[in-house]
This record gives C-alpha cells, structure tokens and sequence, in this order.
C-alpha cells in the first residue's frame, strides 16, 4: 500500500498552477480530483492513469492514497469509486507547487507536456461570447408537492419518521464555460465548504460541488469526526440583508429535523460501544445563501483504542438521515418510489483517503453534474409531520441556486 506523506514530497519553484494541471489531466483522459478543504487555502490535485476507476470496498485503514467517490445508492459491500494516486500535487494560497508525488513514467510525460502548454492565465469566459444559462428541464412542480404529501401521510401513519426529498434541475452551459473558473470561484465564496472538482471519464462525467457537510474525517492525531447538519433557510432577511447567525429563528420542524440526525448518530457510537465522544451544538452554521443547524461529533481513536472507527462510522452512517431518513430502509424505499430519478453521486460521499495520514470523507451537496455540455443541479430537504410542502419546494430552489447562482455571476 503506497501512501502519500510530507517525507514524499519536495518543494518546486512556482511553474504550474493547480488548475493548468487539472484542465492537462482533463485534455488527456485522465481520472482527476481537485479539492480545497474548509477553511484552508491549500488546493490539492491527483490523477489517475488507469482506463476505468474501479470500485473499492472502504476500508479506510487498509486504502492507498487516493479520492473516493460514492454513489447514494451504496447498499453493497460498502463500496465506492476509489481514484488512487498515481499523481498528486499540493498548491499554496499563491498556487505554487509546494508538494509533489508521483512516479516517472510516460504519461507523466505527457502530462507534463500538455501541462506546459497552457498559459499563465485561467480564462474563465470568452471576452467576445456572452455568457447564457437556459433552463432545459426541472422536477414538476406540482409532483414534488404531491411527493411530500405522501410522505406526511407515511410519516402519519407510521410507516417512516422522516425522509428527504430531493429533485433536479438542468441548464444548458454556454460553449465558453469553463468549469476551473466555477471551481476558484466557489474557493472564494464558500471557505467553509469542501470544493471540489472531480473528473470521471469512463463515464464522461464531471462532479463540481461546495458541500458544509463532513461525513466522515480522521486527522493524523487520530481524530474522528462527524457532523449533523440539518434544518435550512435563507441567510437573508427580506430586504436582502444578512441574518446574524445568533438570531436565526428556528421552527419546531426544523429543530426536531435536526434532532433527528443527531439522534441518529449517538445511537450509531451506542451500536458500537463507543461513549467516549464531545458533543457540540446545535448551532446555527451559515453556509453561503443558506444556513443549517449543526452538531459536531468528535472521538479521539487513540484515547479508547480504536483506530477503524473511520471505517466502521462510514459503513454505519451512509446514506445519513441527513439525506435519506429514518428508519433508513423504508425511507429509501419511499425514494426510489418518488423521486423520479437517480441521485447518482449526488448526496453519496466524496473526498480525500490517505493524504498525508488524513481521511476526510463529505457528504455530496450544493453539487452539479455536467455532462456533454449540461448541468444537473439538485437540491432536496427533510420531510417530517410538520412540514409545509409548498416551504419544501422553496427549500429546493434555495438549495438549487447555491451554484446557479455562481453560475450566472460568471
């Protein structure tokens, strides 16, 4: 099992840039991961040689250096897109290449090639094109509210407690878009979201996303943690100015959504015998446009000796409450009965596994998918007995225009 640490790496002087690299990845038909973690400035990019990235079963402990990338529906063997390093950089605030790891081979070679050919510079859009999103299709509006209709009836007559509802939207991108500009973009916008920009060509895919949520995350001290976010408005009064997080009114629903997660959580550490953690919150979180309620989790592995808690809480908390329900078999169930559509990667997981002793796994939101020349963008939200479905829908849109919004500042 190969590994990336500090002791691997070695400093380069200032002669690519991280998005240079992942555009001459992008060229060339290579697997590619961009990332910038919260509330750090470092952005890290990998690549992966191989024809197809093939699936690996998530034993966090046991994996090389590499990006996960999961699916919603992952029911079988715990098990997801694994992207192994076969190429990795790390780039400082100013972009310059601090650390590297790879191995001399040809496509190296040829990485380095087409990365040479780009310029110094990142055009985000053609100066002489303007720049247009049109709107191909979205979820029924009509649908989705009959959708959370049924799911209050199922809630009321026991058959679930919650569930999450979510639904589409997709625009047609103009020929000048450039999804590295979204990526630096969204870099600067949400600090305290994970970013990231992932490339899945043997499905001819591209992921882009800002997600709050941390599913998963095991530092080198041997942190483990999690978070239970849940519960959604507006960041903005009506007049259109900034709610001050402390004075963020929360309504029951909201609250016993957010519970609910929690609840969840405490009840996976009890599953396992694990009493031994921090609780903090719930607090109100801001994330962009939107703000959530949120606990975080935290166990220190070392102090009660268990270093596979990583991989034991992933296989137990995905899919979350979060974006499933509870309990989560039948919540499932009322999803694939509803929705209408296939999640994909949406609301799975992604993120970085091995770097430099780290873990940190998050949970797929405020994401879009772009293939051939479309963007898919989703949004969903948490039904319970008190939910108002016509509030669901506006919680969608809300949750949609995270990135359309970024979209369209282009």
């Amino acid at each position: 099992m190969r590994q990336i640490v500090d002791s691997e790496s070695h400093t380069t002087s200032q002669t690519v840039l991280p998005l240079h690299g992942w555009q001459s990845a992008y060229e060339l038909g290579y697997a590619a991961a961009l990332w910038r973690l919260p509330r750090q400035n470092d952005k890290h990019l990998i690549l992966n040689f191989g024809a197809d990235i093939p699936a690996a079963k998530m034993v966090l402990e046991d994996l090389p250096s590499g990006f996960a990338i999961s699916p919603f529906l992952n029911l079988e063997d715990d098990r997801a897109l694994f992207m192994e390093a076969d190429v990795y950089f790390r780039f400082n605030e100013k972009d310059e290449l601090i650390a590297e790891s790879n191995h001399t081979t040809a496509e190296t070679e040829r990485l380095k090639e087409a990365w040479e050919r780009h310029g110094k510079n990142v055009t985000l859009f053609s100066q002489n094109e303007p720049v247009s999103f049109d709107l191909l299709q979205t979820s029924s509006h009509e649908r989705h509210l009959q959708s959370v209709k049924d799911a209050i009836a199922a809630i009321e007559a026991g058959k679930i407690q919650k569930v999450v509802l979510s639904r589409n939207k997709q625009v047609a991108l103009p020929s000048s878009f450039s999804v590295t500009g979204i990526f630096e973009r969204l870099c600067e916008k949400y600090p305290n979201a994970f970013v990231s920009l992932v490339y899945l060509p043997h499905l001819n895919q591209l992921w882009l996303g800002a997600t709050p949520e941390i599913l998963v995350s095991v530092d080198k001290q041997g942190i483990f943690r999690t978070v239970a976010l849940a519960g959604t408005q507006s960041a903005f009064d009506a007049s259109g100015q900034p709610i001050p997080p402390k004075q963020a009114p929360w309504t029951q629903k909201e609250i016993e959504e957010q519970a609910l997660v929690s609840r969840y959580i405490i009840s996976c550490f009890k599953k396992i015998r694990v009493r031994e953690y921090l609780e903090e919150g719930p607090k109100t979180a801001v994330a962009g446009n939107l703000m959530h309620l949120r606990s975080d989790y935290a166990v220190d592995t070392k102090a009660i000796n268990f270093p596979e808690l990583g991989t034991v809480m992933l296989g137990l908390l995905h899919p979350t409450s979060a974006v499933c329900g509870m309990p989560k078999l039948p919540a499932l169930q009322f999803i694939q009965q509803n929705e209408g559509y296939d999640r994909e990667f949406y609301s799975g997981y992604l993120g970085p596994v091995n770097i430099d002793h780290e873990t940190h796994l998050f949970v797929n939101l405020r994401c879009m998918k772009i293939s051939n020349g479309v963007a898919t963008l989703y949004g969903g939200g948490g039904i319970t007995e008190d939910s108002i479905p016509e509030k669901e829908w506006q919680e969608t849109e809300l949750k949609c225009r995270t990135l359309l919004s970024v979209l369209e500042e282009s």
